[in-house]
Protein backbone atom coordinates (compact mmCIF):
# COMPACT_ATOMS: atom_id res chain seq x y z
CA UNK A 1 0.00 0.00 0.00
CA UNK A 2 1.89 2.97 -1.21
CA UNK A 3 1.60 6.61 0.91
CA UNK A 4 -0.24 9.59 -0.66
CA UNK A 5 2.58 11.24 0.82
CA UNK A 6 5.07 9.66 -1.94
CA UNK A 7 3.60 11.88 -4.02
CA UNK A 8 5.01 14.83 -2.61
CA UNK A 9 7.66 17.18 -4.53
CA UNK A 10 11.32 15.67 -3.39
CA UNK A 11 10.11 12.40 -2.31
CA UNK A 12 12.32 9.50 -2.15
CA UNK A 13 11.05 5.69 -1.72
CA UNK A 14 12.26 3.74 0.90
CA UNK A 15 12.97 0.11 0.02
CA UNK A 16 12.97 -3.42 2.33
CA UNK A 17 10.86 -3.18 4.99
CA UNK A 18 9.88 0.53 5.06
CA UNK A 19 8.91 -0.09 1.31
CA UNK A 20 5.68 2.32 0.58
CA UNK A 21 6.84 5.44 2.45
CA UNK A 22 9.49 8.10 1.71
CA UNK A 23 12.74 7.44 2.47
CA UNK A 24 13.06 11.15 2.68
CA UNK A 25 11.98 14.44 1.13
CA UNK A 26 15.14 15.57 -0.50
CA UNK A 27 17.07 16.73 2.63
CA UNK A 28 17.72 14.00 5.11
CA UNK A 29 19.65 16.97 7.58
CA UNK A 30 17.43 19.18 7.48
CA UNK A 31 14.41 16.44 7.71
CA UNK A 32 16.02 15.27 11.07
CA UNK A 33 16.97 18.59 12.52
CA UNK A 34 13.26 19.32 12.10
CA UNK A 35 11.99 16.68 13.90
CA UNK A 36 14.84 17.29 16.59
CA UNK A 37 13.41 20.35 17.03
CA UNK A 38 9.84 19.56 17.28
CA UNK A 39 8.57 20.74 13.96
CA UNK A 40 6.99 18.36 10.86
CA UNK A 41 5.90 14.43 10.68
CA UNK A 42 6.42 11.30 10.16
CA UNK A 43 4.38 9.11 7.95
CA UNK A 44 3.98 5.88 9.31
CA UNK A 45 1.21 4.40 7.20
CA UNK A 46 3.21 1.18 5.74
CA UNK A 47 2.67 0.20 9.68
CA UNK A 48 0.10 -2.55 10.63
CA UNK A 49 -2.50 -1.72 12.99
CA UNK A 50 -4.30 -3.86 15.04
CA UNK A 51 -7.54 -3.19 17.22
CA UNK A 52 -8.73 -5.15 20.01
CA UNK A 53 -11.84 -4.37 21.63
CA UNK A 54 -14.64 -6.18 23.82
CA UNK A 55 -15.27 -6.32 27.92
CA UNK A 56 -12.15 -9.13 28.20
CA UNK A 57 -9.58 -7.63 26.26
CA UNK A 58 -7.02 -5.81 28.70
CA UNK A 59 -7.32 -8.91 30.88
CA UNK A 60 -7.04 -11.09 27.85
CA UNK A 61 -3.99 -9.06 26.59
CA UNK A 62 -2.15 -9.30 29.94
CA UNK A 63 -2.28 -12.93 29.50
CA UNK A 64 -0.46 -13.45 26.60
CA UNK A 65 1.76 -10.05 26.43
CA UNK A 66 5.04 -9.76 28.02
CA UNK A 67 3.93 -6.34 29.87
CA UNK A 68 1.14 -5.44 32.30
CA UNK A 69 -1.89 -4.46 30.63
CA UNK A 70 -4.62 -5.65 33.00
CA UNK A 71 -5.06 -2.08 34.82
CA UNK A 72 -3.91 -0.16 32.29
CA UNK A 73 -5.48 3.37 32.12
CA UNK A 74 -7.21 4.84 29.08
CA UNK A 75 -4.63 7.04 27.15
CA UNK A 76 -1.24 6.05 29.36
CA UNK A 77 1.11 4.47 26.30
CA UNK A 78 2.83 1.26 26.85
CA UNK A 79 5.06 -1.37 24.53
CA UNK A 80 4.78 -5.03 24.72
CA UNK A 81 6.38 -8.12 23.31
CA UNK A 82 5.03 -11.37 22.03
CA UNK A 83 7.82 -14.39 22.89
CA UNK A 84 7.23 -18.23 21.87
CA UNK A 85 7.75 -20.73 23.81
CA UNK A 86 11.54 -21.02 24.54
CA UNK A 87 11.48 -17.01 24.79
CA UNK A 88 12.26 -15.44 21.36
CA UNK A 89 11.01 -12.28 20.27
CA UNK A 90 8.21 -12.61 17.54
CA UNK A 91 6.11 -9.52 17.66
CA UNK A 92 6.32 -6.47 18.90
CA UNK A 93 3.25 -4.12 19.78
CA UNK A 94 3.03 -0.60 20.40
CA UNK A 95 -0.09 0.04 22.16
CA UNK A 96 -3.06 2.43 24.02
CA UNK A 97 -6.26 1.59 25.23
CA UNK A 98 -8.92 4.28 24.35
CA UNK A 99 -11.46 3.01 27.16
CA UNK A 100 -13.06 1.34 24.81
CA UNK A 101 -10.43 -0.45 22.49
CA UNK A 102 -6.64 -1.36 22.30
CA UNK A 103 -5.32 0.35 19.73
CA UNK A 104 -1.51 -0.96 18.18
CA UNK A 105 0.78 -0.53 15.75
CA UNK A 106 3.34 -3.27 14.74
CA UNK A 107 6.10 -3.92 11.89
CA UNK A 108 4.60 -4.01 8.28
CA UNK A 109 3.08 -6.76 7.10
CA UNK A 110 3.51 -8.24 10.42
CA UNK A 111 0.25 -7.97 11.66
CA UNK A 112 -1.50 -11.27 9.94
CA UNK A 113 0.33 -13.49 11.98
CA UNK A 114 -0.03 -11.69 14.89
CA UNK A 115 -3.91 -11.27 14.36
CA UNK A 116 -3.67 -15.20 13.26
CA UNK A 117 -2.13 -15.96 16.86
CA UNK A 118 -4.23 -13.66 18.70
CA UNK A 119 -7.62 -15.59 17.20
CA UNK A 120 -6.14 -18.81 18.25
CA UNK A 121 -6.33 -17.99 21.88
CA UNK A 122 -9.57 -15.81 22.33
CA UNK A 123 -11.31 -19.08 23.74
CA UNK A 124 -14.35 -18.17 25.72
CA UNK A 125 -12.64 -14.82 26.24
CA UNK A 126 -15.40 -11.47 25.04
CA UNK A 127 -12.92 -9.46 22.72
CA UNK A 128 -13.04 -9.04 18.95
CA UNK A 129 -9.69 -8.84 16.87
CA UNK A 130 -9.78 -6.61 13.59
CA UNK A 131 -6.90 -5.34 11.44
CA UNK A 132 -7.80 -1.66 10.77
CA UNK A 133 -4.79 -1.13 8.38
CA UNK A 134 -6.42 -0.84 5.66
CA UNK A 135 -8.67 2.51 7.06
CA UNK A 136 -6.00 3.38 9.16
CA UNK A 137 -2.73 5.22 8.97
CA UNK A 138 0.15 5.78 11.59
CA UNK A 139 1.40 9.26 12.20
CA UNK A 140 4.47 10.59 14.22
CA UNK A 141 4.62 14.08 15.44
CA UNK A 142 8.09 14.38 17.31
CA UNK A 143 8.62 15.24 20.87
CA UNK A 144 7.91 19.15 21.48
CA UNK A 145 5.24 19.18 18.45
CA UNK A 146 2.61 21.78 18.99
CA UNK A 147 0.61 20.27 16.18
CA UNK A 148 -3.17 19.20 17.15
CA UNK A 149 -4.17 15.80 16.55
CA UNK A 150 -8.24 16.22 14.77
CA UNK A 151 -10.89 15.66 16.93
CA UNK A 152 -11.53 12.06 18.15
CA UNK A 153 -8.28 10.34 16.61
CA UNK A 154 -6.07 8.08 19.03
CA UNK A 155 -3.19 9.49 20.28
CA UNK A 156 -0.32 7.32 21.91
CA UNK A 157 1.77 9.60 23.48
CA UNK A 158 5.43 8.60 24.50
CA UNK A 159 8.81 10.38 25.77
CA UNK A 160 9.83 10.71 22.05
CA UNK A 161 7.01 11.96 20.42
CA UNK A 162 3.11 11.41 19.80
CA UNK A 163 1.63 8.37 17.31
CA UNK A 164 -1.82 9.12 15.73
CA UNK A 165 -3.92 6.89 14.59
CA UNK A 166 -5.35 8.42 11.64
CA UNK A 167 -8.21 7.83 9.38
CA UNK A 168 -6.33 7.06 6.16
CA UNK A 169 -8.33 8.89 4.12
CA UNK A 170 -7.31 12.35 5.74
CA UNK A 171 -3.70 11.47 5.38
CA UNK A 172 -3.22 13.82 2.58
CA UNK A 173 -5.07 16.52 4.12
CA UNK A 174 -3.42 16.39 7.79
CA UNK A 175 -0.15 16.12 6.49
CA UNK A 176 -0.09 19.16 3.98
CA UNK A 177 -1.60 21.04 7.25
CA UNK A 178 1.38 20.08 9.73
CA UNK A 179 4.30 19.62 7.50
CA UNK A 180 6.58 19.69 6.08
CA UNK A 181 7.06 15.43 6.45
CA UNK A 182 10.29 14.25 7.21
CA UNK A 183 11.11 10.69 5.78
CA UNK A 184 11.64 7.21 7.62
CA UNK A 185 15.65 7.84 7.62
CA UNK A 186 15.11 10.85 9.64
CA UNK A 187 13.07 9.09 12.08
CA UNK A 188 15.10 5.42 11.96
CA UNK A 189 18.36 8.12 13.23
CA UNK A 190 16.53 9.50 16.11
CA UNK A 191 15.51 5.87 16.76
CA UNK A 192 19.34 4.64 16.44
CA UNK A 193 20.51 7.78 19.01
CA UNK A 194 17.65 6.98 21.30
CA UNK A 195 18.60 3.08 21.54
CA UNK A 196 15.33 2.25 20.55
CA UNK A 197 15.49 -1.56 19.07
CA UNK A 198 13.20 -2.47 16.36
CA UNK A 199 11.77 -5.54 15.83
CA UNK A 200 13.37 -7.25 12.55
CA UNK A 201 16.28 -4.90 12.31
CA UNK A 202 17.82 -5.37 16.10
CA UNK A 203 16.33 -9.31 16.47
CA UNK A 204 16.94 -11.98 14.53
CA UNK A 205 15.25 -15.73 14.91
CA UNK A 206 17.15 -16.68 18.57
CA UNK A 207 16.89 -12.53 20.02
CA UNK A 208 15.41 -12.45 23.84
CA UNK A 209 13.80 -9.37 25.51
CA UNK A 210 17.49 -9.22 27.76
CA UNK A 211 19.40 -8.50 24.92
CA UNK A 212 18.17 -5.29 23.44
CA UNK A 213 17.09 -3.58 26.79
CA UNK A 214 13.46 -4.41 26.63
CA UNK A 215 12.88 -5.38 29.84
CA UNK A 216 11.57 -2.47 31.96
CA UNK A 217 9.65 -0.48 28.76
CA UNK A 218 7.89 -3.57 27.06
CA UNK A 219 8.82 -7.13 29.61
CA UNK A 220 7.24 -6.60 33.25
CA UNK A 221 9.01 -8.88 35.64
CA UNK A 222 6.38 -9.00 38.11
CA UNK A 223 3.33 -10.32 36.45
CA UNK A 224 1.17 -13.56 35.80
CA UNK A 225 2.70 -16.15 33.72
CA UNK A 226 2.83 -15.70 29.89
CA UNK A 227 4.75 -17.68 26.75
CA UNK A 228 8.40 -17.66 26.82
CA UNK A 229 7.95 -16.22 30.58
CA UNK A 230 10.41 -19.37 32.18
CA UNK A 231 12.94 -18.00 29.76
CA UNK A 232 12.65 -14.28 30.75
CA UNK A 233 12.87 -15.19 34.80
CA UNK A 234 16.03 -17.32 34.27
CA UNK A 235 18.34 -14.74 32.73
CA UNK A 236 17.04 -12.36 35.20
CA UNK A 237 17.44 -14.48 38.06
CA UNK A 238 20.22 -17.23 37.08
CA UNK A 239 22.43 -15.97 34.41
CA UNK A 240 22.81 -12.87 31.86
CA UNK A 241 21.89 -13.06 27.95
CA UNK A 242 24.14 -14.09 25.65
CA UNK A 243 24.05 -10.87 23.14
CA UNK A 244 24.09 -7.56 24.38
CA UNK A 245 23.21 -4.47 22.35
CA UNK A 246 25.46 -1.39 21.49
CA UNK A 247 25.32 1.87 19.75
CA UNK A 248 28.45 2.41 17.14
CA UNK A 249 29.96 5.99 16.84
CA UNK A 250 31.24 4.92 12.85
CA UNK A 251 34.20 6.14 10.81
CA UNK A 252 33.08 9.44 9.05
CA UNK A 253 35.52 9.00 6.64
CA UNK A 254 33.72 5.66 5.15
CA UNK A 255 31.93 6.39 2.17
CA UNK A 256 29.01 4.11 2.60
CA UNK A 257 27.13 2.62 5.86
CA UNK A 258 27.76 -0.57 6.74
CA UNK A 259 24.58 -2.39 6.39
CA UNK A 260 22.44 -4.92 8.25
CA UNK A 261 24.17 -8.02 8.55
CA UNK A 262 27.35 -6.66 8.32
CA UNK A 263 30.32 -8.82 10.58
CA UNK A 264 31.23 -6.76 13.82
CA UNK A 265 35.05 -7.98 15.13
CA UNK A 266 37.37 -6.50 17.17
CA UNK A 267 40.04 -4.04 15.64
CA UNK A 268 42.82 -5.54 17.06
CA UNK A 269 42.00 -8.73 15.50
CA UNK A 270 41.41 -7.13 11.68
CA UNK A 271 39.84 -8.35 8.75
CA UNK A 272 40.13 -12.25 9.26
CA UNK A 273 38.92 -12.00 13.02
CA UNK A 274 36.53 -13.67 14.44
CA UNK A 275 33.03 -12.34 14.28
CA UNK A 276 31.62 -11.31 17.87
CA UNK A 277 28.32 -9.89 16.17
CA UNK A 278 26.79 -7.71 13.61
CA UNK A 279 25.17 -4.03 12.29
CA UNK A 280 21.24 -4.53 12.90
CA UNK A 281 20.75 -0.88 12.03
CA UNK A 282 23.03 2.56 10.55
CA UNK A 283 22.44 6.09 9.35
CA UNK A 284 23.76 9.35 8.99
CA UNK A 285 22.98 11.24 12.34
CA UNK A 286 22.85 15.20 10.96
CA UNK A 287 24.89 15.97 14.85
CA UNK A 288 26.79 12.36 15.28
CA UNK A 289 27.36 11.47 12.16
CA UNK A 290 27.87 7.63 10.84
CA UNK A 291 26.21 5.58 13.78
CA UNK A 292 24.49 2.35 14.12
CA UNK A 293 23.35 -0.26 16.65
CA UNK A 294 24.60 -3.44 16.75
CA UNK A 295 24.13 -7.07 18.15
CA UNK A 296 27.31 -8.26 20.40
CA UNK A 297 28.62 -11.26 21.89
CA UNK A 298 28.20 -10.08 25.87
CA UNK A 299 32.06 -10.77 26.77
CA UNK A 300 33.14 -8.49 24.05
CA UNK A 301 35.07 -5.63 26.56
CA UNK A 302 33.24 -2.58 25.96
CA UNK A 303 35.80 -0.23 25.51
CA UNK A 304 37.23 -2.34 22.67
CA UNK A 305 37.38 -0.59 19.55
CA UNK A 306 35.36 -2.68 16.99
CA UNK A 307 35.20 -3.21 12.97
CA UNK A 308 32.08 -3.02 10.97
CA UNK A 309 33.35 -4.62 8.09
CA UNK A 310 36.12 -2.25 6.92
CA UNK A 311 34.44 0.47 9.20
CA UNK A 312 35.88 1.52 12.14
CA UNK A 313 33.39 1.69 15.29
CA UNK A 314 33.84 3.15 18.95
CA UNK A 315 30.73 1.45 21.16
CA UNK A 316 28.99 2.89 23.79
CA UNK A 317 27.12 0.15 26.04
CA UNK A 318 23.55 -0.16 25.94
CA UNK A 319 23.23 -3.46 27.64
CA UNK A 320 25.27 -4.19 30.45
CA UNK A 321 28.07 -7.01 29.93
Amino acid sequence: MKSPLLFLPGAVPAEGQDEGVAAHYGDLFREQRALADGTGLVDLSHRGVVTVTGDDRLSWLHLLLTQHVSELPAGRATEALILSAHGHIEHALYLVDDGETVWAHVEPGTQGALIAYLESMKFFYRVEVADRTDDIAVVHLPAGSIAEPPEGVVVRETSYGRDLFLPRADLESYAASYGPPAGILAYEALRIEGHRPRLGFETDHRTIPHELGWIGSAVHLHKGCYRGQETVARVENLGKPPRRLVFLHLDGSEVHLPGHGTPVRLAADGAEGRQLGFITTSARHHELGPIALALVKRNVPVDAELMAGDTAAAQEAVVEA
